[in-house]
């Protein structure tokens, strides 16, 4: 299992290479980790620079490069950390994959694969391709090096008593909880239409779910990691679910109020705050912003719009 040396190590071997991404004190007693600012728009690109040099460290790194699956994100810290290296990237994602994702990819260098309707099906695909090349496979999240990667943020945090985030395949809050959770108490948040961690911990073992949610291009994992999954039964780590209007309201907000542009899938923890009890002094890791921002002024104006035919049906009921 990951723990806190493995984490340590990790950032020493990657500290040159990635961003350490501000803390903002929000209000007396909450924080928001501003991981959306890291290299590639998220917090993956830790984790992939922790795979990818430590491979080379190990001479295990092929001329024929990496091989990653991914919703977006991982591809993208992946094909970032890639370029930085001069290593040459494959990445396979879903044919649903945002097209703001798709082509950051290709500015980042990276050949770009498109297979199936969600992230298992793409990951399927890579694993093929490893065979065939001989590449570095590298996980989206259940992987020791990509755990330990991006658990370095947990070695980030502000002191806090509760550590919110949000959850996929788990890499993230099993690294945060190997880094924090003997420090603070870590609260998963997931949406109620991908609970990847939440059905494992009522299974007592990963299982797989069905993913249908507005965060599924960066939490649409089927099911948890092995490695994210024994590290939050070790720490005790609580879940949550929330539902897709709660993550759309999430993002709103906190466009709407504090002007941070963030993806559905980084919004899942802010809308899970709420849900809480007693947090004390609590961090909120925003994990990423890779989105259109466009749709951010066209979910403002749906939410408006909404409200204002609300109002109008109630006034209506009231007059008759």
């Amino acid at each position: 299992m990951v723990n806190r040396t493995d984490i340590e190590a990790a950032a020493a071997r990657i500290g040159g290479y990635i961003r350490h991404t501000p803390a903002y004190e929000v209000r007396p007693g909450l924080w928001f980790k501003l991981e959306l600012l890291q290299h590639s728009g998220s917090f993956k690109a830790r984790g992939a620079f922790n795979r990818i040099l430590a491979a080379a460290e190990a001479g295990a790194l092929p001329e024929a490069g990496v091989v990653v699956a991914s919703g977006g994100n991982a591809g993208l810290g992946v094909a970032y950390a890639a370029a930085r290296l001069g290593v040459r990237a494959e990445v396979f994602v879903p044919l649903t994959a945002p097209a703001t994702k798709v082509a950051k990819l290709r500015e980042y260098g990276a050949e770009v694969h498109q297979h199936g309707r969600e992230y298992a099906e793409a990951n399927a695909a890579s694993a093929i391709r490893v065979a065939e090349t001989g590449a570095l496979f590298v996980h989206a999240y259940d992987q020791p090096e990509i755990v330990a990667g991006q658990g370095t943020l947990g070695l980030e945090l502000p002191a806090a008593d509760t550590v919110i985030v949000a959850v996929g395949g788990g890499g993230l809050v099993g690294g945060i909880a190997a880094a924090a959770g003997d420090r603070a108490r870590i609260v998963a948040v997931e949406p109620a239409g991908a609970p990847t961690l939440h059905a494992a911990l009522a299974a007592g073992r990963p299982v797989d779910v069905p993913v249908d949610s507005v965060a599924a291009d960066s939490l649409g994992a089927r099911r948890i990691g092995t490695i994210a999954f024994d590290i939050a039964v070790h720490h005790r780590v609580e879940s949550l679910l929330v539902p897709d209007e709660a993550i759309v309201e999430a993002r709103r907000r906190l466009w709407h109020e504090h002007r941070l542009a963030v993806e559905h899938g980084a919004a899942v923890a802010f809308a899970g705050l709420d849900l809480v009890e007693d947090p004390g002094t609590a961090v909120v890791v925003l994990c990423g912003a890779n989105t259109d921002p466009a749709t951010l002024y066209a979910e403002r104006a749906h939410a408006v719009t909404s409200a204002a035919l609300r109002q109008r049906h109630e006034l209506n009921l009231r007059s008759q």
